[in-house]
C-alpha cells in the first residue's frame, strides 16, 4: 500500500475481510489517500459498521456516493513491535478463540467456527490479567478496546462508540469461570449488558494490560491474532481517511460519559 501511495495513487480499494483491511491500514497510516472497502471476508465488521452492505456487489454500488471521513486509529504496542488497528483490540477470551481456531473449519463454516471455538471453552478457567486505564486498576479475563459498536458482525458489545470518536470504549469482563460468559452473552444479545454485574464500560485514550507471571494471555487486533501480553493500546488521532456513506455521521450513537464505569475499579 505504501508503495502504491508513493507512486501517486489517489484511492485505495480493498476487497477482503477485516484482517485484509487491517493490513492495508498499516500501510496507509498518516497518508491523505482515502481507503474504500469491498467486503469479502468472514465477518466484515467494518462493512457492517458503515452499513456498506455485506456483499461485495452492494458495497461497490455505494462507493461512488461515499464521502471522506478523517478518523483516528488504535495502536497496539508490545515488546519489540507495534501495530495499528481500525476497529478493536481484544485481550483474553476472544483472542484465545482466534489463537486456537481451526482455519479449515473457518473456511467451511464461516462465523459459526468462532461460536464453536467459544463454546469449546466452557468448563475451563480463564486467566485473569490486570488492566490500567484512567488512573484505575481492574481485573478481567476478557477486555475489548473498541472503536466500533459491532462485534463479529452480529453483536453490539461497545454500544456508544463511533469511528468518529477519538477514544476507545473499553469493555471489561470479570471472572475466571467460563460459565459466567453464558450470562454475559445473553446480556449482550439482549443489549442489557451495560450495568450488568461483572462488566465494566468506560471511555479512554489509553489502556495497559499485564499478564500474571504464570499464565499466557493472548491478544487480537481486528480479528487477527497478535501475540501475547504485555501490551498497551492508545489512540492515534487524525490518522486515516476512510470512505463512508454520507449518512454515517448522522448515525453516530449517543456517547456515554468519558470515564463512567458500571462496576467499582480495584485500587
Amino acid at each position: 500500500m505504501r508503495r502504491a501511495i508513493d507512486r501517486g495513487a489517489d484511492l485505495i480499494l480493498v476487497a477482503g475481510g477485516d484482517g485484509t483491511i487491517n493490513e492495508a491500514v498499516n500501510g496507509m497510516v498518516h497518508s491523505d489517500v482515502p481507503l474504500g472497502i469491498l467486503p469479502a471476508g468472514t465477518a466484515n465488521v467494518l462493512a457492517t459498521e458503515l452499513s456498506m452492505g455485506r456483499t461485495l456487489e452492494r458495497a461497490a454500488e455505494s462507493i461512488g456516493q461515499c464521502v471522506k471521513e478523517r478518523v483516528s486509529l488504535g495502536l497496539l504496542s508490545q515488546p519489540g513491535r507495534a501495530r495499528h488497528f481500525l476497529m478493536m483490540a481484544g485481550v483474553g477470551f476472544d483472542a484465545e478463540i482466534i489463537y486456537g481456531l481451526n482455519l479449515r473449519m473457518k473456511r467451511v463454516l464461516g462465523k459459526i467456527a468462532y461460536w464453536i471455538g467459544g463454546f469449546a471453552k466452557l468448563g475451563r478457567r480463564f486467566p485473569e490479567f490486570s488492566v490500567e486505564a484512567e488512573g484505575h486498576s481492574f481485573q478481567a479475563s476478557f477486555a475489548l478496546a473498541s472503536r466500533v459498536r459491532n462485534y463479529g458482525g452480529d453483536l453490539e458489545i461497545a454500544p456508544t462508540v463511533s469511528l468518529l470518536d477519538d477514544r476507545f470504549e473499553l469493555v471489561l469482563f470479570e471472572g475466571a469461570n467460563s460459565f459466567a460468559y453464558l450470562k454475559y452473552i445473553a446480556g449482550i444479545v439482549a443489549r442489557k449488558h451495560h450495568g450488568m454485574r461483572g462488566i465494566t464500560l468506560l471511555r479512554t485514550r489509553t489502556a495497559t494490560f499485564s499478564a500474571p507471571e504464570d499464565r499466557r494471555v493472548h491478544v487480537q487486533v481486528d480479528g487477527e491474532y497478535a501475540g501475547l501480553l504485555p501490551a498497551r493500546v492508545e489512540i492515534v488521532p487524525n490518522a486515516l481517511t476512510l470512505l463512508a456513506p454520507c449518512e454515517f455521521r448522522t448515525r453516530r450513537p449517543a456517547t456515554s460519559t468519558d470515564t463512567a464505569w458500571t462496576t467499582s475499579p480495584t485500587r
